[in-house]
């Protein structure tokens, strides 16, 4: 028996001189190198007591160690476990707890603060810094530059990652050797990623984006990876002229966008730019392609199935939308009480099958039945509408859904809207409690620079562009909207910010 996605991504550049990593200041690191080193690694997980099927949690830097640890972690048939540097003790006390890892490994800062999580868990605790030094790092030195690869089925366990929990309890998706492996390969052979191919990684790598999108990709085809350690736009535009691909969500765009030294000739080596992980505002979408001739390929994905529809590489890569079902992958619009498809043009739950699809929630049979059909179809909790020709485009997440009056309120329909006055740079519509109407409709605005908003003539574009019942009764004018690590607007901190208003 293989090793399913060790195999593919991996095992395949044990004798490969090509440069794989390019950083800044440091010595770049050929793909051969890269696996002996993560060798080491996976004798030093074996030596920490991970099993194979074992959890092992990381909260650690952005750095070339965490990802040597992802394909230690394959190697010795573990299964990885990021997360995001920004939660707190008690958050990850409660990851901590809910996967029973057999290896806590976090930055040396945080270790005694997170020293008796691991020992409640019983999990052994080690540390990397950012520069890639601690006590894992330690124990991988002098080990041997080769590992007997685990064997791995491919419904086994590659991956456990937590999604956001803004509206409850987190939960472990459960991502399998094949899920991932199947989305790699479609994304590789969909957007054209070859060896000839430099990507700039300026994403965090807690997160399906720049850990299962970026890197497996750019580790299935053999292309090099200028690592960053976080989005900084000089270290961007000076990369530009010598990559071909960038890989972002809608903020790195739009920050690009406010800097003159962004132009068609700094981006005339590029190939392809994608976004993904939060909308992509239309006026973002075209203001790029003016300024630079390149359209920006957006797609759609989630944590549970990683990337589920793709604008084409070749062909009409449509501003607002996320394009049309991947390869191998089946994307249906639903009626969320039936779950009866729905014609072209109806708004309804979007519904995801295929080899991508998650294994379930890790203990939570319950949360799993809900969400996973016997179809095998899961249901996203994300509104959206085909077009005639199959474009798909997201109205929403369900629970943003606001029902005031009776009638359903769609906000990215008030957000398209107000997006389009002059100097709004970008608003968010959510739904605050109000005793007439059950919901009443409150607009976030956010200001282009120097500008002042007039409310009262918003007012007026609103009055003429949409519906009475869709009319927000309040207006904020904010100087930024409150977003996660990966650009989403937060609109549950909305809401309880003015709900009580």
């Amino acid at each position: 028996m293989s090793n399913l996605l060790y195999d593919a991504l991996f095992a395949p550049h044990a004798t490969n001189p090509s440069c794989f990593i390019i950083r800044a200041g440091i010595t770049d690191l050929s793909y051969a190198e890269f696996v002996a080193r993560a060798a080491q690694f996976a004798h030093a997980l074996q030596a920490a007591g991970v099993h194979p099927g074992d959890r092992v949690v990381v909260q650690a830097h952005k750095t070339v160690e965490m990802v040597l640890l992802y394909a230690a972690t394959l190697q010795a048939g573990a299964v990885f476990l990021p997360l995001n540097t920004a939660y707190k003790r008690d958050e990850v006390a409660y990851f901590v707890s809910d996967a029973a890892p057999k290896l806590l490994v976090c930055d040396p800062s945080s270790s005694e603060a997170l020293g008796d999580i691991a020992e409640q868990a019983g999990a052994r605790l080690l540390t990397l810094d950012a520069d890639g030094h601690g006590s894992l790092s330690e124990a991988a030195e002098g080990q041997p530059s080769q590992f007997e690869t685990v064997p791995r089925a491919p419904g086994d366990l590659a991956a456990l990652l937590y999604t956001s929990g803004t509206t409850g309890r987190s939960k472990g998706a459960m991502l399998s050797h094949e899920n991932l492996l199947s989305n790699t390969q479609v994304l590789t052979d969909h957007w054209q990623i070859t060896a000839k191919d430099r990507l700039i990684h300026a994403l965090p790598i807690f997160h399906t984006h720049g850990l299962f999108v970026a890197l497996n990709t750019a580790l299935y085809a053999g292309s090099q990876v200028v690592f960053m350690p976080g989005f900084d736009v000089d270290a961007i535009l000076n990369a530009l002229p010598d990559a071909t691909m960038l890989m972002g969500v809608p903020t790195f765009y739009t920050r690009l966008l406010n800097d003159p030294r962004l132009t068609k000739e700094a981006a005339a080596n590029m190939r392809l730019f994608i976004s993904g992980s939060a909308p992509l505002l239309a006026e973002t979408h075209e203001a790029f392609t003016a300024r630079t001739g390149h359209r920006i390929l957006e797609r759609y994905g989630m944590t549970e199935t990683n990337m589920n529809t793709s604008n084409p590489y070749d062909g009409e890569r449509r501003a607002g939308t996320v394009g049309v079902p991947l390869p191998g992958t089946e994307v249906i619009v639903t009626d969320p009480e039936t779950g009866a498809p729905l014609p072209q043009g109806e708004v309804g739950m979007i519904e995801v099958r295929g080899a991508n699809v998650f294994q379930g929630y890790w203990q939570m049979p319950e949360k799993t039945a809900e969400e996973l059909r016997d179809t095998g179809f899961f249901i996203t909790s994300d509104l959206g509408q085909y077009s005639a020709d199959g474009y798909l485009t997201i109205v929403g997440r369900s629970k943003d859904m606001i029902i005031t009056g009776g009638y359903n309120v769609y906000p990215k329909e008030v957000e398209d809207v107000l997006n389009d006055i002059d100097g709004v740079l970008e608003s968010a519509v959510f739904g605050v409690p109000d005793a007439d109407f059950g919901e009443a409709i409150v607009a976030a605005l956010v200001a282009e620079p120097g500008v002042a908003l007039s409310i009262d003539q918003i007012t007026a574009v609103v009055k003429e562009k949409l519906a009475r019942f869709k009319h927000p009764g309040r207006y904020e004018v904010l100087t930024e909207l409150p977003r996660n690590t990966m650009g989403k607007v937060q609109k549950n901190l909305l809401r309880q910010e003015y709900g009580a208003r």
